[in-house]
């Protein structure tokens, strides 16, 4: 029977006017497209970043830390599969998190998220600014500004016309990397692989370990790079067709892919051109090829193109993930809520905008390896909520109607909690100074949480209904 309270019927109506001001596009992507976002949010990693890891761990300490970051990012995406099948919001791990930890653990992981996404594509820019001095001579804050400012351009025209140009990007990357295989693959020679010189004073050092044991660690930052930012296609979920199949068939898809194009890129391009002379190259996968073929030669200047596409992919997709992330947390109150308004084209302008602005200034430091480092700090923050809130959520009735059921039941959640606290604490390790700015970045964040915004949450935005129900759920099955 309907209420005959007029105050219901009010509250109701201006429920959904806000919300109406607030909405994406549905249906927009199926799950082929959302494959290649999840490669595209990461593929930059494979170009430039995670050669500094050779400086702090040499191919030893890499190879290793990649090893351990594959794995937790596997098991990481397993869970996030199971969660997006049942939680299908564009808040993705803020969403996971705000169901199983309350509003204090869904604002935490979404801030993570943010810092996560609004640093990255700083860091990528100046990574674009080196491969654009390769190719043309021109670096610096013009390269910069030109990139933001034409990419945010491009979202703006709305989400279907971006991820058709993503694909384009995307796919012309994968070839660029199908070809850097097949061209170093016949100079691969693995004594290159072990080149930087043996620190004598490090516990454990030898050519495998030139920095030794801590080297590991130190490395573990550039190793997320090759991965870093998958564990976004969850926000994709209120534009995916069918979400509850969609966002885990195609993060699964894009996690193996990204796999093997990792373990690829970190042998051949150290094992042709040296990892001593590969440390510190602003473009490796371009170093290499030139090592072969010289500096003007076609091959080169193909890779140093087809580079240039694999960076603009990351910087274009993780762009996408940021404005969604801020879009959800927008929407349900905990930031300003004008961030979230759509426009004509259902996307969310100021959500956009704000942080391009943001990370271009950020991006005129010109430090690459700080600015990853900053990203890994509210990446890894964010990892150790997720895997938590699965732990929680799996135990509830939410849990048992996802369509996808996380391999290695407890055990997997556990390892990546386990895995994603070491890559946190090896941010501290990796550059303290990149982390103290990224935590004040945080604490920060969290006293407008604590001191302003959590009085203005909006009961109706979908992550706080889907919070109800697994409150309720919580308290039946207890």
């Amino acid at each position: 029977m309907a209420s005959t309270d007029p105050s219901v019927s009010s509250a109701s109506t201006k429920d959904e006017d806000y919300l109406s001001k607030r909405q994406l596009k549905q249906g927009a992507v199926g799950w082929f497209l959302l494959t290649f976002l999840g490669v595209s949010y990461v593929i930059s990693g494979d170009f430039s970043g995670w050669n500094f890891g050779l400086a702090q761990g040499g191919f030893g300490g890499l190879l290793i830390a990649t090893i351990l970051m594959a794995v937790m990012y596997l098991l990481l995406v397993f869970c996030l599969a199971e969660m997006s099948s049942s939680l299908p919001t564009a808040g993705g791990g803020y969403g996971f998190a705000r169901c199983a930890l309350g509003p204090w653990g869904g604002y935490i992981t979404g801030t993570a998220i943010i810092l996560e996404y609004a640093i990255a594509p700083a860091a990528i820019a100046v990574f674009i600014g080196g491969y654009m001095n390769s190719l043309v001579g021109v670096d610096g804050p013009i390269i910069y500004l030109l990139f933001y400012v034409v990419f945010i351009g491009i979202h703006l025209l709305g989400v279907g016309e971006a991820f058709k140009i993503m694909f384009v990007i995307t796919g012309t990357a994968i070839v660029a990397i199908g070809v850097l295989v097949v061209s170093l693959l016949p100079h691969f020679n693995a004594q290159n692989l072990f080149d930087i010189p043996v620190n004598e004073s490090a516990l454990g050092a030898n050519l495998f370990l030139p920095h030794g044991f801590l080297g590991i660690w130190e490395a573990i930052p550039f190793a997320i790079w090759f991965f870093l930012a998958v564990e976004g296609v969850p926000l994709a979920a209120e534009e995916a067709h069918t979400p509850h199949k969609d966002i885990p068939k195609s993060i699964i898809y894009a996690m193996t892919i990204l796999i093997i194009i990792a373990f690829l890129v970190l042998f051949l391009v150290p094992g042709v051109a040296g990892s001593a002379g590969m440390q510190d190259h602003t473009a490796p996968l371009v170093g290499a090829i030139q090592k072969v073929h010289g500096e003007s030669s076609n091959a080169a200047l193909f890779v140093n193109i087809a580079g240039l596409a694999g960076l603009i992919a990351s910087f274009f997709s993780i762009t996408y993930g940021y404005s969604r992330q801020i879009f959800a947390l927008s929407r349900a109150g905990y930031l300003p809520k004008s961030l979230s308004l759509t426009s004509r084209r259902k996307v969310p302008v100021l959500a956009l905008v704000i942080p391009g602005i943001f990370g271009f200034l950020l991006s005129l430091t010109g430090e690459g390896d700080l600015l990853i480092t900053m990203a890994v700090f509210g990446a890894t923050l964010s990892y150790i909520m997720m895997c938590t809130s699965h732990l929680l959520l799996r135990k509830r009735s939410s849990a048992k109607k996802s369509k996808f059921v996380t391999p290695g039941g407890a055990v997997t959640p556990w390892v990546a909690l386990i895995l994603a606290i070491v890559a946190f604490m090896s941010t501290f390790l990796a550059n303290i100074v990149a982390a103290c700015w990224a935590a004040i970045f945080f604490g920060i964040m969290i006293l407008y949480f604590a001191l302003y915004s959590r009085f203005r949450l909006v009961a109706s935005a979908p992550e706080e209904e889907f919070a109800v129900v697994s409150k309720a759920e919580k308290q039946i099955y207890s």
